[in-house]
Protein backbone atom coordinates (compact mmCIF):
# COMPACT_ATOMS: atom_id res chain seq x y z
CA UNK A 1 0.00 0.00 0.00
CA UNK A 2 2.86 2.34 0.77
CA UNK A 3 4.44 1.57 -2.58
CA UNK A 4 1.24 2.52 -4.39
CA UNK A 5 1.04 5.78 -2.50
CA UNK A 6 4.64 6.64 -3.39
CA UNK A 7 4.04 5.74 -7.08
CA UNK A 8 0.97 7.98 -7.15
CA UNK A 9 2.90 10.90 -5.70
CA UNK A 10 5.97 10.37 -7.83
CA UNK A 11 4.37 9.66 -11.26
CA UNK A 12 0.97 11.26 -10.94
CA UNK A 13 -2.50 9.81 -11.57
CA UNK A 14 -2.26 9.91 -15.39
CA UNK A 15 0.97 7.91 -15.67
CA UNK A 16 -0.05 5.05 -13.33
CA UNK A 17 -2.22 3.17 -15.92
CA UNK A 18 0.64 3.28 -18.44
CA UNK A 19 3.12 2.12 -15.81
CA UNK A 20 0.75 -0.69 -14.76
CA UNK A 21 0.31 -1.73 -18.40
CA UNK A 22 4.08 -1.74 -18.95
CA UNK A 23 4.63 -3.69 -15.74
CA UNK A 24 1.96 -6.21 -16.80
CA UNK A 25 3.69 -6.69 -20.15
CA UNK A 26 7.06 -7.04 -18.39
CA UNK A 27 5.66 -9.60 -15.96
CA UNK A 28 4.02 -11.51 -18.83
CA UNK A 29 7.34 -11.56 -20.75
CA UNK A 30 9.21 -12.57 -17.60
CA UNK A 31 6.73 -15.42 -16.97
CA UNK A 32 6.96 -16.48 -20.62
CA UNK A 33 10.77 -16.48 -20.47
CA UNK A 34 10.68 -18.42 -17.20
CA UNK A 35 8.32 -21.04 -18.69
CA UNK A 36 10.56 -21.32 -21.78
CA UNK A 37 13.61 -21.88 -19.58
CA UNK A 38 11.70 -24.51 -17.54
CA UNK A 39 10.62 -26.25 -20.77
CA UNK A 40 14.18 -26.34 -22.13
CA UNK A 41 15.52 -27.59 -18.80
CA UNK A 42 12.85 -30.31 -18.73
CA UNK A 43 13.66 -31.30 -22.34
CA UNK A 44 17.38 -31.58 -21.64
CA UNK A 45 16.96 -33.22 -18.28
CA UNK A 46 14.42 -35.68 -19.66
CA UNK A 47 17.11 -36.94 -22.06
CA UNK A 48 19.55 -37.19 -19.18
CA UNK A 49 16.89 -38.79 -16.98
CA UNK A 50 16.11 -41.29 -19.75
CA UNK A 51 19.83 -42.04 -20.12
CA UNK A 52 20.16 -42.47 -16.35
CA UNK A 53 17.12 -44.78 -16.31
CA UNK A 54 18.63 -46.80 -19.18
CA UNK A 55 21.97 -47.08 -17.37
CA UNK A 56 20.22 -47.96 -14.12
CA UNK A 57 18.14 -50.61 -15.88
CA UNK A 58 21.24 -52.01 -17.58
CA UNK A 59 23.14 -52.09 -14.29
CA UNK A 60 20.23 -53.83 -12.56
CA UNK A 61 20.05 -56.39 -15.38
CA UNK A 62 23.82 -56.99 -15.25
CA UNK A 63 23.67 -57.26 -11.46
CA UNK A 64 20.84 -59.79 -11.67
CA UNK A 65 22.77 -61.76 -14.30
CA UNK A 66 25.88 -61.74 -12.10
CA UNK A 67 23.88 -62.80 -9.05
CA UNK A 68 22.33 -65.59 -11.04
CA UNK A 69 25.71 -66.75 -12.35
CA UNK A 70 27.32 -66.56 -8.90
CA UNK A 71 24.42 -68.45 -7.32
CA UNK A 72 24.62 -71.10 -10.03
CA UNK A 73 28.40 -71.43 -9.56
CA UNK A 74 27.99 -71.62 -5.78
CA UNK A 75 25.32 -74.28 -6.12
CA UNK A 76 27.56 -76.29 -8.44
CA UNK A 77 30.54 -75.90 -6.09
CA UNK A 78 28.40 -76.88 -3.11
CA UNK A 79 27.20 -79.96 -4.96
CA UNK A 80 30.76 -80.90 -5.90
CA UNK A 81 32.00 -80.40 -2.34
CA UNK A 82 29.14 -82.50 -0.95
CA UNK A 83 29.89 -85.27 -3.45
CA UNK A 84 33.60 -85.16 -2.65
CA UNK A 85 32.83 -85.21 1.07
CA UNK A 86 30.53 -88.19 0.62
CA UNK A 87 33.23 -89.97 -1.39
CA UNK A 88 35.83 -89.29 1.31
CA UNK A 89 33.44 -90.41 4.03
CA UNK A 90 32.70 -93.61 2.13
CA UNK A 91 36.41 -94.30 1.59
CA UNK A 92 37.15 -93.69 5.28
CA UNK A 93 34.36 -96.04 6.30
CA UNK A 94 35.70 -98.73 3.96
CA UNK A 95 39.22 -98.26 5.34
CA UNK A 96 37.91 -98.44 8.91
CA UNK A 97 36.03 -101.63 8.07
CA UNK A 98 39.22 -103.10 6.59
CA UNK A 99 41.26 -102.10 9.64
CA UNK A 100 38.63 -103.52 11.97
CA UNK A 101 38.55 -106.77 10.02
CA UNK A 102 42.35 -107.01 9.97
CA UNK A 103 42.59 -106.30 13.72
CA UNK A 104 39.95 -108.95 14.43
CA UNK A 105 41.75 -111.51 12.26
CA UNK A 106 45.10 -110.76 13.88
CA UNK A 107 43.56 -110.86 17.36
CA UNK A 108 41.97 -114.22 16.60
CA UNK A 109 45.32 -115.50 15.27
CA UNK A 110 47.13 -114.29 18.41
CA UNK A 111 44.50 -115.95 20.64
CA UNK A 112 44.93 -119.18 18.68
CA UNK A 113 48.72 -119.03 19.04
CA UNK A 114 48.39 -118.31 22.78
CA UNK A 115 46.02 -121.27 23.18
CA UNK A 116 48.44 -123.52 21.28
CA UNK A 117 51.40 -122.30 23.34
CA UNK A 118 49.41 -122.74 26.56
CA UNK A 119 48.47 -126.27 25.55
CA UNK A 120 52.09 -127.06 24.67
CA UNK A 121 53.27 -125.64 28.02
CA UNK A 122 50.65 -127.70 29.83
CA UNK A 123 51.75 -130.87 28.00
CA UNK A 124 55.40 -130.19 28.77
CA UNK A 125 54.52 -129.41 32.39
CA UNK A 126 52.69 -132.73 32.66
CA UNK A 127 55.66 -134.58 31.17
CA UNK A 128 58.04 -132.80 33.56
CA UNK A 129 55.72 -133.60 36.45
CA UNK A 130 55.78 -137.28 35.45
CA UNK A 131 59.58 -137.19 35.08
CA UNK A 132 59.89 -135.53 38.51
CA UNK A 133 57.57 -138.11 40.04
CA UNK A 134 59.62 -140.90 38.48
CA UNK A 135 62.83 -139.29 39.72
CA UNK A 136 61.34 -138.84 43.20
CA UNK A 137 60.17 -142.43 43.16
CA UNK A 138 63.61 -143.64 42.07
CA UNK A 139 65.26 -141.45 44.70
CA UNK A 140 62.92 -142.74 47.40
CA UNK A 141 63.63 -146.30 46.26
CA UNK A 142 67.36 -145.62 46.29
CA UNK A 143 67.07 -144.06 49.75
CA UNK A 144 65.22 -147.12 50.91
CA UNK A 145 67.85 -149.36 49.36
CA UNK A 146 70.60 -147.29 50.95
CA UNK A 147 68.82 -147.43 54.31
CA UNK A 148 68.53 -151.18 53.93
CA UNK A 149 72.20 -151.48 52.99
CA UNK A 150 73.17 -149.30 55.95
CA UNK A 151 71.04 -151.32 58.25
CA UNK A 152 72.53 -154.56 56.84
CA UNK A 153 75.99 -153.18 57.26
CA UNK A 154 75.30 -152.19 60.84
CA UNK A 155 74.08 -155.63 61.60
CA UNK A 156 77.21 -157.20 60.27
Amino acid sequence: MLVMLLALLFFGAKAIPDIAKTMGKGMREFKKATNEIKREINEHTSDIKRDIDNVQSSVKKDLNDMQSTVKKDLDEDESTVKKDLDDVESAVEKDLDKVESTVKEETDQIKKEIDEASESVNEETEEMKKDVEKAVSKAEKKIEDNKKDISDYKED
